[in-house]
């Protein structure tokens, strides 16, 4: 059996590789050979320490993913988000590969924003606002620099030293980055991602402008809501998978529209395979939903399983 230690996989990943094994898992979503199970979500013992199971399978992989989020383990000296992935023998079912992954989740959800957006931002977008300063934030803008000319940040949070921090390694890196208001962030920007555990839309659909690309990508359990609804009348919607973004991701709250045909959502793995069109012109508004396929995952896993393997 493999075995990748947290360390070895935060060693091992980079914003290329996650790309590349997002993008594979998004095209796999699409196919009829893949299966991608409901995700399962879990309490512990103490009420705000959460987890979530999220199993798949594809050609050449089968396996789960289980993610935990522990709210005391900045106490300890820990980060409140884990990961863990485990790969099955396609054969006997018995464990092929566990490979820890806290780090590389964070690679894993920004390169999903990535992915999407090149194929929905314009190409030459330079202004993004985020909302939250967490740590994924910090990877939500490095994968999406990669991908488009971005040259100035404005980040929507509550002060605190931590965003204070976030700006500043912003700027470390050669981006303007600054805090702004959510109005000022949202009618400035390109590109709009929100990474937050908001239940409730984070601005207005007003505030939108055509030609802006919009991602939800912390919204992934009932309840969670950063979108505002009114927004998708005006714009196109893709989503990662559509099942579970109807279930846990920010078009649960669209549901019945969904449902009933009013509304169209579009899987970003038809768009990448040219099945569908992505950006059709500069004036469009384009929203992506992403909740975190498990199929991201498996990818991940093998991913850094050949990575691993090339070292030696």
């Amino acid at each position: 059996m493999i075995y990748i230690s947290e360390e070895q996989s935060a060693a091992l990943v980079t914003h290329e590789l996650a790309y590349d094994a997002v993008r594979r898992a998004l095209v796999a979503a699409g196919s009829q050979h893949s299966r991608i199970f409901p995700a399962v979500l879990g309490r512990a013992h103490q009420a705000d320490n959460t987890f979530s199971v999220k199993s798949g399978s594809m050609e050449g992989l089968v396996g789960v993913k289980v993610g935990s989020f522990w709210s005391g383990n900045p106490a300890r000296g820990l980060p409140r988000h884990n990961s863990s992935i485990m790969l099955l023998d396609q054969d006997t079912g018995r464990l092929a590969a566990v490979i820890e992954a806290g780090r590389v989740n964070a690679y894993r959800t920004a390169a999903c924003d990535a992915v999407a957006a090149d194929h929905l931002a314009r190409a030459q977008s330079r202004v993004l606002a985020i909302f939250g300063a967490g740590n994924q934030a910090t990877f939500e803008v490095q994968a999406l620099a990669r991908i488009r000319p971005i040259d100035t940040v404005l980040v929507v949070a509550r002060p605190s030293p931590r965003r204070d921090a976030f700006i500043a390694n912003l700027r470390a890196t050669g981006l303007e980055a600054r805090a702004a208001l959510p109005e000022e962030a949202v009618r400035a920007a390109d590109i709009v991602v929100t990474a937050t555990p908001s239940r409730a839309p984070l601005f207005e659909a007003g505030w939108v402008r055509p030609g802006t690309h919009v991602a939800s990508m912390g919204s992934d359990a009932p309840g969670k809501q950063e979108l505002p609804t009114e927004l998708f009348a005006h714009a196109r919607l893709f989503c990662d998978l559509v099942a579970q973004s109807v279930q846990i991701g920010d078009f649960q709250h669209i549901h019945p529209q969904i449902d009933s045909g009013a509304l169209m959502v579009t899987p970003i793995g038809a768009v990448i395979e040219k099945q569908a069109p992505g950006r059709r012109s500069d004036g469009e508004i384009t929203v992506f939903d992403s909740s975190g396929i498990s199929l991201q995952d498996l990818c991940m896993a093998d991913a850094l399983i050949r990575a691993q393997a090339a070292q030696h």
